[in-house]
């Protein structure tokens, strides 16, 4: 099982980061190691002082494929979850600056949360997916689907010219604007609509 992120996929979230914005998904891999399951609380690491929520959602690939076209890509999933992408967002920068990989500040243990999942026939449109991130109540990020730089299809279409794609593998498709850090003690929810698919405490 892969673990899949596709980075700066919304405008606006590229913007506050101050990147620049991707003429093609850009994706990188953390290991199952990272997953943090069941509403498990996330044990903030010691060797970050700025760790950053990402929520995102998430696709769960059903069938094996590799060079899968956009106009089939559908076939490949048929549930929606929900999940957090933390970032040691120190550690993010000074890798950035040397020009080196993001792994330890993207694929730590326990850096990848993941909720439940939604059949994608009770969803509706998936162009038009609203979901949000509150921190102890208020919320945070909000985001829909319809503003990702790349649709899932197309997501789905790149990913698999590099890299082949496998039942269980999961891709998390990219963060809205608020991303911010999480302290000790704080109470996250997300939700699709208003369905809630997590809830867990920073410790």
């Amino acid at each position: 099982m892969k673990i899949i992120c596709i980075g700066r996929n919304y405008l606006k979230h590229a913007r506050e980061l101050e990147n620049d914005i991707p003429t093609e998904p850009v994706f990188f891999m953390k290991p199952d190691s990272a997953l943090l399951l069941d509403n498990r609380h996330f044990y903030i690491p010691s060797f970050s002082n700025d760790v950053h929520y990402e929520v995102e959602l998430v696709i769960k690939i059903n069938r094996l494929g590799k060079t899968i076209e956009a106009r089939y890509a559908h076939r490949y999933y048929d549930e929606v979850g929900l999940g957090v992408d933390f970032t040691a967002r120190d550690l993010q920068r000074q890798l950035i600056e040397k020009g080196l990989p993001w792994e330890k500040a993207k694929a730590f243990d326990a850096s990848a949360v993941l909720g439940g999942f939604v059949p994608k026939e009770e969803l509706g449109d998936l162009t038009n997916l609203e979901f949000s991130l509150r921190k102890n109540g208020e919320v945070v990020q909000l985001g829909n689907s319809k503003d990702m730089i790349f649709s899932v299809d197309t997501i789905i279409e790149y990913i698999s010219k590099f890299v082949t794609l496998k039942i269980g593998d999961l891709i998390y498709t990219g963060t809205p604007a608020g991303v911010g850090p999480v302290e000790i003690n704080d109470h996250l929810e997300g939700f699709i609509g208003e369905k809630m698919m997590f809830d867990f405490l920073a410790k």
